[in-house]
């Protein structure tokens, strides 16, 4: 089984392509229940190796929320 597809999609309608305006998304990882945030990179600060900072908008977050039932 791929790493995608452990993922629950909480946003968006598309295939999860940036490249087609499927952006930005988030998903809830089956695995462990953590949240993930799939953007455009955000340039506000460089953050340690291995992590990025992504921006989304507020109704991105609270379509998310809807999705979880909190």
């Amino acid at each position: 089984m791929s790493e995608r597809a452990a993922l629950t999609r909480l946003t968006g309608t598309g295939t999860g392509d940036c490249g087609e305006k499927d952006c930005p998304n988030v998903y809830r990882d089956e695995a462990d229940g953590g949240i993930v945030v799939q953007g455009e990179r955000c340039a506000a600060f460089q953050p340690p190796a291995g992590e990025a900072l992504v921006k989304i908008p507020e109704h991105v977050l609270r379509e998310a929320v809807r999705a979880l039932g909190w």
